[in-house]
């Protein structure tokens, strides 16, 4: 986590401090940028990193736990005595510690399958994680493309203006001179303002982009900010790959398909743990302990002396006591250490537990567990099914953009023919400005079309790739 924040606070210095100096960007540095900076995609990233630790201590569950535990206690008034079980009526100080470890044997694999599942949702987050990275790179591709798009407009814009201004000035240069109707002279500088306003429209167009492609970088819009260009005319040959073969390597690479498959494997572990609940529960444990208490004192032994008793005999009619002999002894606290390794005790516990009726409640945990594995197959088929039908229509818009384009290209030629013929006509006074203007605009929307054209095949042939999990820079 700290190594993408790190990355993630210098992508951002470097586009805001930086690209003062170089504003370029290259495609793989805004797909890098953005990706450090979703939102969608930290999350994911989060997501994936908890459903980690969740496998990793699913795991751990199956060792012995180990506990230790340790108290002291202070007692006024009447309480129990630890050593003799008595009651006393004093003030006295205790202390105790323990150690245990426990470990459960058997559950009805529950805990193995827990395992299982906590595996496969994190295999299923780390492909949702993937799919979120995919999508972003899809959506910035389109956006640079779409800024590249723009400034091939803007700069066909400026070419057409240029050439107005030219014939423009050719005709003002008649007009002085009278060489020219009036009528000319006015079409064009009417063809001459629209110039304008199309460049206007295209230049608001181009940083209109711009700033759409810094939203999906989630980073400031800087006015300054150029993007390199691309090479297209590479990506224009047709596509070779078909809608099956694509559907066939999607089915394998796609990261949704493999999201919802681990998601459904994931739900069916959990029918199994929730049926290991309908088990008998086997668990071993043992234990080691000790205590001290203040009160705890050992006797001493001093001597053996005679006492007398009640008891008594009749001697010449006399009573003469019994004496007996008694063991005479003294009291000494037990030193603390003494008491600890005295009081020793262990034990080892081997218990079963068997489920016997707790309401239904783990039957019922099996069924509600079915029902989330049911959902999860409707939506692993539905997904399966919707990437189908999304790739074929993904090939027949590639298909329709690449005739798109191979049409437009001889329209291109077509018209630069008969725009160079027209102005001819024109230039030489035979034909008129309407006829010229008429095959101009042609020409440049044409023009305009091309480059539209070109980008769009270029976009449809990496959604197909997308769908091929390729890398699409």
């Amino acid at each position: 986590m700290m190594k993408k924040i790190f990355i993630s606070s210098f992508l951002i210095l470097y586009f805001l401090f930086g690209s003062a100096q170089q504003n370029k960007l290259t495609l793989q540095q805004c797909i890098e940028m953005g990706i450090v900076n979703n939102l969608d995609v930290l999350q994911s990233d989060l997501q994936a990193q908890a459903d980690e630790i969740r496998w990793k201590q699913a795991k751990l569950n199956r060792l012995p736990d180990l506990n230790a535990s340790g108290g002291y206690a202070f007692n006024a008034g009447r309480s129990i005595d630890q050593y003799t079980n008595s009651y006393i009526n004093e003030n006295n100080q205790s202390s105790n510690f323990s150690l245990g470890s426990g470990v459960t044997v058997f559950n009805g694999f529950a805990m193995q399958n827990l395992v299982r599942q906590n595996r496969f949702a994190y295999e299923a987050s780390k492909m949702t994680l993937q799919q979120r990275k995919d999508n972003l790179t899809l959506s910035i591709i389109l956006a640079y493309l779409q800024v590249l798009n723009n400034e091939d407009q803007l700069v066909q814009t400026r070419n057409q203006m240029e050439l107005t201004k030219q014939q423009l000035d050719r005709l003002e240069t008649l007009n002085r001179e009278g060489a020219i109707r009036p009528s000319d002279l006015s079409d064009v500088k009417g063809q001459y303002a629209g110039d304008k306003v199309s460049i206007i429209n295209a230049q608001t167009a181009v940083e209109t982009a711009k700033i759409n492609l810094c939203e999906f970088m989630n980073v400031p819009y800087d006015k300054n900010m150029t993007v390199e260009r691309l090479d297209v005319t590479t990506f224009t040959d047709k596509y070779a790959d078909t809608p099956d073969k694509i559907y066939e390597t999607a089915m394998q690479q796609f990261a949704q398909i493999k999201a919802v498959n681990y998601s459904t494997q994931s739900a069916g572990k959990a029918v199994k743990v929730a049926r290991g609940g309908l088990f008998p529960l086997l668990g071993l444990s043992a234990g080691f302990g000790t205590n001290y208490s203040n009160t705890g004192t050992t006797q001493n032994f001093i001597n053996t002396t005679d006492v007398a008793s009640s008891d008594y005999v009749i001697v010449n009619g006399n009573q003469s006591p019994v004496f007996k002999k008694q063991d005479n002894y003294s009291n000494e606290k037990i030193s603390y250490f003494d008491q600890l390794n005295n009081n020793r005790n262990s034990n080892i516990r081997l218990g079963l537990q068997i489920p016997i009726f707790n309401s239904l409640q783990q039957r019922n945990r099996i069924k509600l567990a079915k029902i989330d594995l049911k959902n999860n197959e409707l939506v692993e088929k539905t997904t399966i099914t919707q990437l189908q039908r999304s790739i074929e229509q993904a090939y027949v818009n590639m298909t329709a953009a690449f005739d798109r384009h191979k049409t437009l290209l001889e329209q291109v030629d077509a018209l630069t023919e008969s725009f160079r013929a027209a102005e001819i006509r024109f230039n030489s006074g035979v034909g008129n400005s309407i006829d010229y203007l008429v095959t101009k605009n042609s020409l440049d929307r044409a023009t305009i079309n091309l480059i539209i054209a070109k980008y769009d095949y270029v976009l449809r042939t990496k959604i197909l790739d997308f769908y091929k999990g390729m890398k699409l820079w």
